[in-house]
């Protein structure tokens, strides 16, 4: 059943679409930022407990790479990337987001140790944990399940596509059903969950990105992540470029496409981001993607130009 058009847009703020900024001022009426932490952990599919290698698109730093630097303790990082932040958002309050590599890769005491030393910080409320949906078990989900009874919880997967064809080619190895089986798993336990997808992988049409946009709208996630695909040095996706496998997405594309998902997002997801950025010195390209609000700022005047928003175009299960 479609939803009755509304007359006039939804908006969160001054926002058509339902931002993280948003959601967090709405929760604990302040800004909230997340302070990007590497607790040392790997990740099964680089040490050959499922695979070697990682996902062709990951960086050496385990898609960290703002992160706090791994040689430092969890405190020293945290106190490093908050006072950077405070610059901007000198009144904040803060959310530990364990970012780098497969943050529930590791017995529940040790994660204890981790995520305990960041809820102690002064001014943290809550954090957010990035994981794979293979690294789930009971004893972990049961304590993620504990932490959600005490604080503002979110777990972050990467889902990147729905096709397996792309799955194979970007070496992500799980399959869709092991992404839907986790979030059933975590669901049950009422831990919000946050779905990362990827727009521009190898060989992907605009059809088949919209394709994965769409399983996200209908799955049982609280939020999502639209990353820009950004090919890094020294990842393995640079041979799958040089081999002619991918095509870096133009500017003006990918906001159509950002836009096109948006229209179809139920309006109580939470947008937590919208794009990708990666570090200068290891970028290949899209070099666009290094201007951030220019995209931004053309995703919100592509809203605007089309009169639409978030979940416009929304269809109920």
């Amino acid at each position: 059943m479609k939803t009755d058009l509304l007359p006039a847009p939804l908006l969160w703020g001054d926002k058509r679409f339902h931002t993280w900024n948003y959601e967090m001022r709405e929760q604990f009426q302040n800004k909230v930022f997340k302070v990007m932490l590497d607790a040392g952990f790997t990740c099964p599919n680089r040490d050959g407990s499922i695979a070697k290698g990682g996902c062709t698109f990951c960086s050496a730093r385990g898609s960290g790479d703002f992160a706090g630097r791994r040689r430092d303790d969890l405190v020293t990082q945290f106190n490093t990337i908050r006072d950077r932040q405070h610059l901007k958002w000198p009144n904040a309050k803060y959310i530990g987001y364990f970012q780098a590599y497969t943050n529930t890769y590791a017995p529940v005491e040790e994660l204890r140790e981790y995520f305990e030393v960041i809820l102690e910080q002064p001014g943290v409320v809550g954090l957010s944990i990035a994981t794979r949906p293979d690294c789930l078990p009971d004893d972990v989900v049961d304590y993620l399940a504990e932490l959600n009874e005490r604080t503002y919880l979110w777990v972050e997967m990467g889902l990147q596509t729905v096709h397996e064809s792309t799955s194979e080619l970007i070496n992500r190895a799980h399959d869709t059903q092991c992404y839907l089986d986790a979030v059933e798993k975590l669901r049950k336990r009422n831990i919000r969950v946050c779905a990362h997808i990827i727009y521009g992988l190898p060989q992907e049409t605009h059809e088949m990105m919209l394709d994965t946009g769409r399983a996200v709208a209908a799955m049982d996630v609280q939020g999502i992540k639209i990353h820009l695909l950004h090919l890094m040095r020294k990842t393995p996706m640079v041979k799958q470029y040089e081999a002619g496998l991918l095509r870096f997405l133009e500017k003006d594309e990918y906001v159509k496409l950002i836009v096109d998902t948006l229209e179809f997002l139920p309006p109580e997801m939470i947008v937590h981001r919208l794009t990708g950025d990666a570090p200068r010195d290891l970028l290949v390209g899209p070099m666009w993607s290094l201007k951030k609000w220019e995209v931004l700022n053309a995703i919100d005047h592509e809203l605007k130009s089309r009169e639409t928003w978030q979940g416009k175009y929304w269809r109920q299960p």
